[in-house]
């Protein structure tokens, strides 16, 4: 199954978005008091998309080698992907870049009020989530697990700060992303329903007719 280069995926991560101080031990990526951190993104970590209407679960994986290709040459930071920008890699004040982990972003907080004040509302625990925007170049679908793998990601275009863990716009662009395989699996269900009763209405016949 491949997915629509131009549609627009969106998914959010139950890893927080932190605050951190200097500790001494582990080096920030930028020098400053208002600076987070996070994942936006985590590599071979199947998570759970959506559940269909009959129970089935739709699984998504991230490979690590699926920002090798990856356009993120000005990814911004965003809350809820609209409106003002509080960060940015073009002006030096955003890093988002893979390793082993997944998808790690880091964000200077201190060039703007609004930043600031997103920064302040990480600290206090309102904004906890980040999810991110992008666009899929190659994916891979496993019809008996119902997973998807992307494989390779075509552009990152930002990282936000999110209101609620579960954005809406995840289960929406995800059944976008998996319209065939959903329908397929639909039709494969009712296939199966369909010969089943076939077979146990031949079952009460022939039983009838011993008797």
């Amino acid at each position: 199954m491949s997915a629509k280069p131009s549609e627009r995926q969106y998914r959010s991560l139950a890893v927080p978005l932190n605050v951190r101080a200097a500790d001494g031990v582990t080096k920030k990526r930028f020098d400053t008091e208002y600076y987070v951190e996070g994942y936006a993104s985590t590599f071979n970590d199947p998570y759970v998309l959506f559940e269909d209407f009959d129970g089935t679960k739709y699984i998504e994986v991230i490979s690590p080698d699926a920002f090798r290709e990856a356009d993120m040459s000005d990814v911004i930071l965003q809350f809820d992907h609209s409106g003002r920008v509080y960060a940015r890699m073009s002006n030096g004040t955003l890093i988002v870049e893979p390793d082993e982990h997944g998808l790690f972003i880091a964000a200077d907080l201190s060039r703007s009020q609004g930043a600031r004040d997103l920064f302040e509302e990480i600290k206090a625990g309102l904004i906890t989530r980040m999810s991110w925007a992008f666009t899929v170049a190659a994916d891979e679908y496993d019809r008996e697990t119902h997973t998807t793998t992307i494989t390779r990601v075509k552009k990152v275009f930002d990282v936000s700060a999110v209101s609620l863990p579960a954005d809406p716009n995840t289960e929406i662009s995800a059944r976008n992303l998996l319209n065939g395989a959903i329908e397929q699996s639909r039709k494969e269900l009712a296939r199966r329903k369909s010969a089943l009763a076939i077979a146990r209405a031949t079952l009460a016949i022939a039983a009838t007719r011993k008797v």
